[in-house]
């Protein structure tokens, strides 16, 4: 079978405010989505779906692409969303399910589902590339957001992302002196991020605000040291957590920390970025999050 990568992503700056088009610098990880494909001219107009979390299988359905009707699956719920998504697949492309030929299809999901690194937008990206269409429209119509993890998904590189007034996005080099210093913490658990945006679409909010984040994310870009870097950190975590009126990370967990904290996406879950201090790992896991990564472990760049 041919084959398919797309890496995750990790979210440094302007979560949330992406939506409402605040520049977002965004890097790849090292781990992220396989996806293998083969077709067979058989005139059976069917789809053998596979998709595996880290090599073990955990969805399975055969798929009828004429009628659009699921034969067999283990799991229906998710079977649908494939099903939705295969659709859309084929009315944006020219050639994927428009013959009568069996598709063999797998996925590989490199690291844990709750790590929140992109499951989705690294499916996307792959089926994209896969059917010769547009990723971010495929991802507007099957799942919604931003598209910024699309964005690092397609490049594999550093992106700096706008989402409106249209998507617009370059690849940098974000390669900051004090790289090395910085770690990546895992929080046990998954947010859902739609629940958040929900959340937040459902506050006022003005376009000053949306550029104060902005300009963070340029200050963060042109960083050399690390003290400059976890100041801009702390007063992002800020402005969001007095614009969510919910309390900040660090506030909930970690409050006697000597350094930053700041939440990487949906707050809540999935992971947080802090700094190297004298016995890092005892503290973090002292407080139960075992889960702590450098930058070399877990950034592709």
């Amino acid at each position: 079978m041919s084959g398919i990568f797309s890496p995750g992503k990790l979210m440094l700056t302007s979560e949330y405010f992406a939506i409402d088009g605040a520049l977002v610098l965004a890097v790849p990880t090292k781990l992220g989505q396989e996806f293998f494909f083969d077709e067979k001219d058989d005139q059976k107009s069917l789809i053998f779906w596979e998709a595996h979390h880290q090599n073990k299988l955990w969805l399975r359905a055969v798929i009828d692409y004429k009628n659009w009707q699921i034969l067999e699956t283990n799991l229906p719920s998710s079977a649908e969303f494939i099903l939705k998504t295969l659709k859309n697949v084929q009315q944006l492309s020219e050639t994927r399910f428009k013959s009568n030929f069996t598709y063999h299809l797998k996925t590989n999901l490199q690291f844990p589902a709750d790590y929140g690194l992109g499951s989705s937008s690294t499916l996307m990206t792959n089926l994209a590339e896969w059917a010769g269409i547009d990723p971010f429209y495929l991802n507007s119509i099957s799942l919604g957001g931003s598209g910024y993890d699309i964005a690092v998904a397609k490049e594999k590189s550093a992106v700096l992302f706008q989402s409106k007034p249209m998507i617009t996005y370059e690849k940098v080099d974000f390669n900051p002196p004090f790289k090395n210093e910085l770690i990546f913490i895992h929080l046990n658990q998954k947010q859902d991020s739609r629940e958040g945006i929900s959340f937040y679409k459902s506050k006022s909010k003005s376009q000053i605000l949306v550029d104060e984040f902005s300009d963070i994310t340029r200050k963060v870009l042109l960083c050399n040291e690390l003290e400059n870097f976890s100041e801009l950190m702390m007063i992002h975590e800020q402005k969001i957590s007095k614009f969510l009126e919910i309390p900040t990370v660090r506030e909930r967990f970690f409050a006697d920390c000597p350094v930053f904290v700041k939440s990487l996406g949906a707050w809540g879950g999935d992971f947080v970025m802090s700094a190297k201090f004298h016995g890092y790992k005892d503290y973090f896991w002292g407080k139960g999050f075992n889960t702590v990564f450098e930058w070399s472990d877990i950034i592709n760049l």
